[in-house]
């Protein structure tokens, strides 16, 4: 396959991209990463982009991602917010997991809300659910079905009763 070809291919499977836990909230616009490609405390700077970076950009389409390489003294995030404001992060001599927790606990969505978001778009998500807390509470009420036999009687060909009883 053509795709599995280069440095760890394994990073552009979906199992792996979907497996990333860094969602950010909605006012964030713009994710900057500014690192070298040489020196030790840059180096988990450049293990977070290319191990965590792919997962980030796909978990969030709406964010642009942008990394600058060899233009800084030491490695730092910056982030963009919806009003203008921004926000810089340290990750001097620090690991790609430390990175990481440290964004996702500044940056991102809580697990709650990430859970309730998941519920939500899960039930929206399909026109053929219905039920409480969804958009048809009753399957009566899609067009061509048969409506409820509390309200409309059912024809006694459909009934059980009629239909299975022996002569």
């Amino acid at each position: 396959m053509p795709f599995m070809r280069g440095r760890a291919p394994v990073r552009r499977t979906m199992q792996y991209l979907t497996a990333g836990k860094l969602v950010f909230k909605k006012n964030v616009r713009i994710f900057s990463i500014n690192y070298n490609t040489f020196g030790h405390h840059h180096k988990g700077a450049r293990d977070f982009v290319f191990w965590n970076l792919p997962q980030v950009q796909y978990k969030n389409p709406d964010v642009q991602v942008i990394t600058f390489k060899n233009m800084t003294p030491s490695p730092f995030i910056r982030c963009y917010f919806e009003d203008g404001k921004d926000m810089i992060i340290d990750i001097d001599s620090k690991t790609r997991d430390e990175i990481d927790a440290h964004v996702i606990k500044v940056l991102g969505k809580s697990q709650e809300i990430l859970r309730e978001e998941a519920r939500m778009a899960e039930k929206q998500d399909n026109p053929a659910n219905f039920g409480y807390f969804c958009a048809k509470p009753c399957m009566c009420t899609i067009p061509g079905q048969v409506p409820c036999p509390g309200v409309v009687p059912l024809p006694y060909h459909m009934r059980g009763k009629f239909k299975n009883k022996k002569d």
